[in-house]
């Protein structure tokens, strides 16, 4: 994992009007009703399927499925992808903006989150991330063959593992370097060497006349802050998810080499880097 990334350039201020408090609350209102109905349903679910299918989950990832979706619908924000998710255990990579990334990605696929170990106390998004079965890591080399375990165990089980190599949100105009530490669990003796490994690029598109930056969560913002400019936003814009082709790990001699082609291809799907938009 990186340190948090600055930009050369201070976020724009945050400033909401009474109109803005009065979309937060028409928008917020239900987004927390959806929460506070299908969290403690999904927690339910849980305790039936952990003790008869383990650390597969059969169930509880359509519930989440569910809640992001339509959460996209209450704030009033676009959803779309391109190309196919893939079939099967195996890793999933993504450029990272914003803690909506963790709503698309789960809006489109059954997947399992690895996280820094930090974010479980995050407030509001640290208790949805527990909830929703995500893998916590700690930056500590004597707990790496634990947690090497941990990934081999969820590989087996079937799970997709979705990480951002990045290791910090950026302003979603960038990728940065991919960090390679995660990607040795793919190349585990006891993992087939077929395991596949999917590049997806999450693109955000700014309101009408907001900066090309307005979703990106980045340095020192606070998560609570980003919700209210999100949430009063006058206009909202969209995500767009592209689901690149998957590659087998088999193919890649090493790590670095498996990171770097990931890299290249999540970068060439951004239009703002590319010189589409």
């Amino acid at each position: 994992m990186s340190q948090t990334w600055h930009s050369a350039e201070a976020p724009e201020p945050v400033t909401v009007t009474p109109a803005g408090w009065l979309r937060v609350l028409l928008r917020g209102g239900p987004l927390a009703l959806l929460l506070l109905v299908c969290f403690p349903l999904l927690l339910l679910v849980r305790l039936i399927e952990a003790p008869v299918f383990g650390q597969r989950r059969p169930v509880t990832p359509y519930i989440t499925c569910f809640v992001c979706r339509s959460a996209f619908a209450l704030m009033g924000m676009g959803f779309s992808s391109r190309g196919a998710p893939m079939a099967g255990a195996g890793g999933v990579v993504a450029n990272h903006s914003s803690w909506l990334d963790i709503f698309a990605l789960n809006a489109r696929h059954r997947i399992v989150f690895v996280s820094k170990a930090e974010v479980a106390g995050w407030p509001g998004i640290g208790w949805l991330a527990r909830g929703t079965g995500t893998l916590f890591i700690e930056r500590n080399r004597h707990k790496a063959r634990e947690q090497q375990q941990m990934f081999e165990d969820q590989l087996r089980a079937g799970q997709r593992l979705v990480f951002f190599p990045e290791g910090t949100s950026t302003d979603g105009m960038r990728v940065l370097p991919f960090k390679t530490t995660l990607f040795q669990a793919f190349f585990a003796p006891s993992l087939n060497r077929d395991m596949q490994i999917q590049p997806v690029t999450v693109i955000y598109r700014a309101p009408r006349g907001a900066s090309p930056r307005f979703y990106g969560w980045w340095g020192d913002m606070g998560f609570g802050t980003h919700l209210l400019k999100v949430l009063s936003a006058p206009r909202q814009g969209a995500v767009e998810l592209v689901y690149h082709p998957p590659v087998q790990v088999a193919a890649f001699a090493s790590r670095k080499a498996l990171a770097a082609h990931l890299e290249q291809t999540v970068r060439g799907g951004l239009p703002f880097i590319n010189g589409s938009e």
